[in-house]
């Protein structure tokens, strides 16, 4: 990873961020309608975590045979990734409530899903939503050296095979958050000295790490083993959890910024960046199935993930209804605005950008 970030333009000769600011800015005022959550969210909210906890104390509270635990066990993925994308997103950027408590308390959902909300702030929102898609600033185009996410990223003849196995690696997402990942992140964050906001004490943030994997222990796997489960089904439905919810984040997460329409730019050798960082998220960032209810919902609206980039502080029931301003000014100044109309095309687009991406480069 690069030490020294890239600098923003700061010559926005055409004034979009200030236009479409003010303009979103006046919507809300107009409606009169906060920034933040509503009763919409939070009943959201409880029906995720419903989904995540209900399978969770059906499996602890009856026998049943192997395959009712494993499809409880999807059920409970699927609320992993739902809990995610609609209530721990918006509570660690601060859009979920206008109350700093109920943010932080929501953030907090983190643990149960096995994440660290220092090492996630760190990585989402200071790293990749600063630097999207630039190669070696953005974590999230990082896979290690099994998948090629960008052209200048190292190729290996394995990458001519990745439009077909990289499916399979990206339900192991958050089952990686829960052993390794999260160790690695931490020691790099702290001696890089990233925060996002007031930088904490290393020991503070190495004794949460492992207190909360504890309790995170103790809650999926000790206590279903202490109620009577087999250990090694308790293990096999542990995995199926966290593969589905990896699954289900991580093609969320590739859809928006590893697709064919969508750009890698890199700075020059001063380091600086061609466009302001408005502008960039725009080259960086596609939505996809705009008009799709269902996935609008289940996603918490990462489906808009233009608007997410530009307005990361709004919460994601907003998106909908300020997308088609963004697009609007977007289109004023000639900006680009990448959509696909459908997740299946968007799914398609994805998996042909990492196919050329798999093939050996021209020699130059």
């Amino acid at each position: 990873m690069h030490i020294n970030p890239p600098v923003f333009s700061k010559n926005d000769s055409i004034k979009f961020f200030r236009t479409l600011n003010k303009r979103v800015n006046d919507y809300f005022k107009e409606n009169n309608i906060k920034k933040t959550g509503n009763w919409k969210l939070h009943l959201k909210a409880v029906i995720m975590f419903s989904l995540l906890l209900t399978p969770y104390f059906i499996i602890l509270a009856l026998n049943m045979p192997l395959w009712i635990q494993l499809l409880l066990s999807i059920v409970m993925g699927i609320g992993m990734a739902g809990v995610g994308m609609n209530v721990m997103h918006d509570g660690n950027h601060g859009s979920y409530s206008s109350k700093g408590w109920m943010n932080q308390f929501m953030g907090g959902s983190l643990y149960l899903l096995a994440g660290n909300v220092y090492n996630w702030q760190v990585q989402h929102n200071v790293l990749h939503h600063t630097y999207t898609n630039i190669h070696g600033h953005d974590e999230d185009l990082d896979a290690g050296r099994i998948i090629r996410f960008t052209h200048t990223a190292e190729w290996m003849k394995i990458h001519k095979f990745q439009h077909y196995y990289s499916i399979f690696l990206y339900g192991l997402l958050t089952f990686n958050w829960a052993i390794t990942t999260d160790i690695k992140q931490m020691r790099r964050y702290i001696k890089r000295g990233l925060s996002y906001g007031e930088f904490q004490s290393p020991v503070k943030q190495w004794t949460v790490l492992f207190i909360t994997k504890i309790i995170y222990v103790m809650i999926w796997i000790v206590t279903p083993i202490l109620l009577g489960i087999v250990w090694w089904k308790v293990l096999v439905g542990f995995f199926v959890m966290h593969y589905v919810a990896g699954l289900i984040l991580s093609v969320v997460f590739q859809l928006a910024h590893v697709v064919e329409e969508t750009s890698n730019p890199i700075p020059d050798d001063n380091g600086e960046m061609e466009n302001t960082w408005a502008i960039h998220q725009l080259y960086t960032t596609a939505n996809f199935a705009p008009k799709n209810k269902i996935v609008n919902w289940f996603t918490g609206g990462l489906n808009h993930q233009i608007e997410h980039h530009i307005f990361p502080n709004i919460s994601h029931i907003h998106y909908g209804k300020i997308a088609e301003i963004v697009k609007q000014t977007a289109k004023e100044h000639n900006l680009p605005y990448h959509e696909f109309k459908t997740m299946r095309a968007a799914v398609a687009a994805h998996f042909r950008h990492l196919k050329e991406l798999g093939m050996k480069p021209a020699l130059n």
